[in-house]
């Protein structure tokens, strides 16, 4: 017996299996999710913040993504190590970056200090360089948040940028230190880098072959240390090493040679920590005709100079002489002055800037001050160059009306429409426009007679 129902679906089947085709899916579908959010450091995860805050839109927020971009393409190149007293304003969003270049094997200690009562998030980032001609940045690490301290060892020579930002609405006085060390300790026992006497890359066997280590002379049986915890891969005899130790620093992937011994105390397979004597300088191998020594080696995929990895660098950055209480100040150039667009000498720009020219104190280091022009950028200045702009240079009174501008432009925001009955005392200058005071406590920049004398 035939159903009509099933007649019907027989007769109709292409139509009902198609409409299956089409609801099936539509109700085995997931829920729509947004994708989650990994940050890939505090700063990355703050701006996210201002992002779901609905405040990356507004203008602050918008302040504060470009300020962060501009350490990366505007950075303040310094030298190793380095000490700064700087100031960063909770009223507008601000960020500095500093670059400097390191070299495999040497370890970078960055110590920041906020000189603050009130609690805030400084983030302290730092970018490598990856290109020569346009240069990228790929950020590979974060300062902790809690001691604000950071430290790294480079995999190969390159530059770095550490970028320094709070969060908004946040800032005040800030110490940094910037330090390099050696990433491994003196391999032997009361001697430094004056006892290297022969050289990675020296000649040897009349120019068949090249040095690959260090010769670090000493008296026989002086201890020769283990300079990293490390595990002991091998200890052995013959060849021109003599008798040899290899330990193997897995971290690094370092290989480390230590030949010539006169004595052996390490034992394979165990581990060995800093300062324990793995053995004895001595002159054994083809160092029988020449004083004792330790010939220490260095090997990742292949032999690499230890100089940088033991030794012994300036620790100690120039003490701050510039006067730290005129950071977040007006000062203002003595004398036909040029730009310094880092902290020595080497960074001299060839610009220069006419007397009177004012501009914020935001940094001290050595004995320069690190400034903000009124454009915005950025320069460092010796400290007797400039003075305070406490007092006037010259003073007049207003014969017309004059606009009273924030910044030293024809485009600049107003602050207000001065009336004759104001008197002004003049406190700088730049780009053609006066920094005035008036009588009513006003302060701005105004584009008036440039035949006063300054």
């Amino acid at each position: 017996m035939i159903y009509p129902i099933q007649s019907s679906y027989r007769k109709h089947w292409p139509i009902f299996y198609l409409s299956l085709l089409l609801i099936l899916p539509a109700a085995c579908k997931k829920e729509i999710v947004p994708k989650t959010f990994w940050p890939r450091s505090e700063h990355e995860a703050y701006e996210h913040s201002l992002v779901t805050a609905n405040l990356a839109n507004t203008a602050l927020g918008k302040d504060w993504v470009e300020a962060a971009g501009k350490p990366l393409t505007s950075p303040v190149d310094i030298s190793l190590p380095f000490q700064e007293a700087f100031y960063l304003s909770p009223q507008s969003p601000d960020a500095i970056g500093y670059r400097f270049f390191v070299k495999r094997g040497l370890r970078v200690e960055v110590e920041i200090t906020v000189q603050s009562s009130d609690t805030l998030l400084l983030f302290a980032d730092l970018f490598r360089q990856t290109g020569d001609s346009i240069p990228d940045w790929v950020h590979v690490a974060t300062a902790d948040k809690d001691s604000s301290r950071l430290e790294f060892e480079p995999r190969r020579d390159a530059y770095y940028i550490l970028r320094l930002q709070p969060e908004l609405l946040r800032g005040g006085r800030f110490d940094i230190i910037i330090r390099e060390v050696p990433s491994l300790d003196f391999p032997v026992s009361g001697k430094s880098t004056s006892s290297i006497l022969s050289f990675f890359g020296d000649s040897r066997d009349g120019g068949k072959r090249e040095h690959h280590g260090v010769d670090i002379f000493a008296s026989r049986h002086t201890p020769v240390l283990a300079p990293i915890r490390a595990q002991v891969l091998r200890v052995g005899e013959g060849g021109i090493g003599g008798r040899y130790v290899w330990l193997y620093e897995p971290k690094r992937s370092l290989y480390l040679y230590f030949a010539h011994l006169e004595t052996q105390d390490a034992k394979e397979v165990r581990w060995v920590n800093p300062g324990d004597t793995i053995g004895t300088v001595g002159n054994s191998g083809n160092a029988i005709r020449t004083r004792p020594h330790l010939h220490f080696g260095i090997y990742i995929r292949g032999p690499v100079d230890p100089w940088d990895f033991i030794v012994e660098t300036d620790r100690i950055p120039d003490r701050i002489i510039a006067d730290t209480l005129a950071i977040n100040k007006l000062a203002r150039i003595k004398r036909i002055t040029p730009i310094w667009t880092g902290p020595d000498s080497r960074n001299q720009s060839t610009d220069t800037l006419e007397r009177h020219s004012i501009m914020l104190i935001t940094a001290a280091t050595g004995k320069m001050y690190r400034v903000r022009l009124p454009d915005g950028s950025i320069g460092y200045f010796p400290e007797n160059q400039l003075e305070i702009a406490s007092d006037e240079i010259s003073n007049g009174s207003i014969s017309d009306n004059l606009a009273l501008l924030e910044t030293p432009e024809e485009k600049g925001v107003l602050i207000a429409n001065l009336s004759t009955d104001n008197s002004y005392k003049i406190l700088g200058r730049f780009n053609g426009y006066y920094f005035i005071r008036t009588n009513h406590g006003l302060e701005g920049w105004m584009n008036i007679s440039s035949d006063l004398f300054l």
